[in-house]
């Protein structure tokens, strides 16, 4: 499966200018940089054993990585939102807060290797079309 779903991701490509890719390339970074803050800040809940915060930041992320068809990302975030909340995989079946936790914790490490892996297929997006972030490393 496509690390990011075409179609919506064209979505966002049809709000560029005519041959630039200005306003996209500036929602795709803002997304780097809210995952990044947000991975940090669900570190922090996971430690700190705060459900409802990381339910509230794994609704968070889940929105900004579906309006880009990011969807592993998505998927992931999903279910950390429901574990949050106290809900097993169907999204019905009550867990338990140690086990929600527990869950959580194994998919964090999934989700940020998920969130490498598209912002690697981003970033080539834009450097094959001449237009490179400023921090991505010579090809």
């Amino acid at each position: 499966a496509e690390v990011v779903d075409r179609e919506t991701f064209d979505q966002i490509l049809e709000l560029d200018d005519e041959g630039t890719f200005v306003f996209s390339k500036e929602i795709v970074s803002a997304y780097f940089s809210q995952a990044v803050t947000t991975f940090a800040s669900m570190d922090s809940a996971v430690e700190e054993k705060k459900l409802k915060e990381l339910s509230e930041l794994g609704h968070f992320l889940k929105s900004s990585s579906s309006a880009l068809g990011i969807r592993d990302v998505q998927a992931a975030c999903e279910k950390i939102e429901q574990y949050g909340d106290l809900r097993g995989d169907d999204a019905a079946t009550p867990i338990s807060p140690a086990d929600a936790l527990a869950r959580i914790r194994e998919l964090l490490p999934t989700v940020k290797a998920d969130h490498a892996t598209a912002e690697r297929w981003l970033r080539k997006f834009y450097a094959d079309k001449k237009v490179p972030y400023d921090d991505d490393p010579p090809a």
